[in-house]
């Protein structure tokens, strides 16, 4: 039986990754070099010959047209794409849009690399009165006002990102279908530290390359027994 396999990519460099920003939820687009490393992910899974019954990602334009991208090159932009706040980057409060080493000489490294990479860690809080606060928009109108963060820890990022993965994706996931999810840094490390059952202390070492795939192979069980980079 054709093995269950589950393709996680992080989106393309964006505009702000260029430019070292703290990005979250802002809805920034791809750089050139963002969308050339997606083209450049699809041609290895073209390679290897990957094709998919199922796609997911956020509702961010990064991940959004990152995917859009991939699919195309492998002749597969008919496969549905199921779009969720839940896949979003995490929330960096009131770091969103301040760039990285002007935190770090503001706040010293060790504490940013804590805000970070650490499980339980958040950054400071935005107010809701903020304009960049994502009850503003109308993509997440539809939420309750409780359900939109504040500024998250990779801990509460998981908190959303978890339920979407058992009551969503799962389920594909055990019909033995292909599933490309393609996300962010962040939601993926959360997807990633739950599958492979990293420790809260050894997450901190998990950085996610932009568009890089990342296989994870799944045994009869549906458990995942193994994940790699593919090259």
């Amino acid at each position: 039986m054709e093995t269950t396999k589950l393709v996680l990519i992080r989106h393309g460099q964006s505009e702000w990754n260029k430019l070292n920003k703290f990005t979250g939820w802002h809805d920034i687009k791809l750089s050139k070099k963002g969308k050339d490393e997606a083209k450049a992910a699809a041609l290895l899974l073209k390679k290897e010959k990957f094709f998919f019954n199922c796609s997911y990602t956020s509702v961010l334009k990064r991940a959004i047209h990152t995917l859009q991208i991939i699919l195309d090159k492998l002749n597969q932009s008919w496969l549905p794409i199921e779009k969720s706040w839940r896949l979003n980057e995490r929330h960096y409060g009131e770091l969103e849009g301040l760039n990285k080493d002007e935190v770090i000489k503001q706040y010293g490294e060790e504490k940013v690399l804590l805000w970070r990479r650490s499980f339980n860690v958040s950054p400071p809080k935005i107010n809701i009165k903020d304009n960049r606060f994502p009850g503003h928009d109308r993509r997440y109108a539809h939420l309750n006002i409780n359900e939109i963060p504040l500024g998250e820890s990779l801990e509460t990022t998981s908190h959303r990102v978890m339920p979407y993965w058992n009551k969503i994706i799962y389920p594909q996931l055990k019909k033995h279908k292909k599933i490309l999810i393609v996300a962010h840094g962040n939601s993926l490390r959360a997807l990633m530290q739950y599958l492979n059952k990293i420790d809260n202390n050894d997450i901190i070492e998990l950085n996610i390359p932009t568009a890089k795939p990342i296989i994870i192979d799944f045994d009869k069980n549906n458990n995942a027994i193994k994940w790699h980079y593919l090259k």
